[in-house]
């Protein structure tokens, strides 16, 4: 997961279906040899992805971490899966980050979405 930065947080947003999403689900062990900065370089990487739509993180307090990434379409997904860089990263992280995962790929069919509109606050 990325570190704490200062950029507003939000979900990425609902975009027109048909989409995929990718959904890891783990447990991290306690080694954190190099995990930031392949974590950042995946992040960097998959930007690279046409199709590519974004990212969702989040982290548990007892430590389960969910990565949601969303694809514009499968072709984009099986690029991403394919990528030698991120097959390498897949392997250590067997070797080394996790304790357990799950990979959840899903087409998604209805997607919508909310923003609040900034104004003066409820008083």
């Amino acid at each position: 997961m990325s570190d704490h930065s200062s950029e507003p947080v939000g979900p990425v947003e609902a975009y027109e279906p048909p989409y995929y999403v990718a959904v890891f689900t783990a447990v991290r062990t306690e080694s954190r040899r190099g995990y930031s900065e392949t974590n950042a370089r995946m992040e960097d990487l998959v930007k690279d992805i046409p199709g590519y739509l974004g990212m969702d993180h989040a982290q548990t307090p007892g430590g389960l971490g969910i990565t949601v990434g969303y694809f514009r379409d499968a072709e984009a997904l099986t690029e991403w899966r394919s990528n030698a860089e991120h097959r390498g990263a897949q392997r250590r992280g067997r070797d080394e980050w996790y304790r357990s995962y799950t990979l959840h790929v899903a087409k998604v069919e209805r997607s919508h979405g909310f923003v609040r509109e900034r104004g003066p606050a409820a008083g």
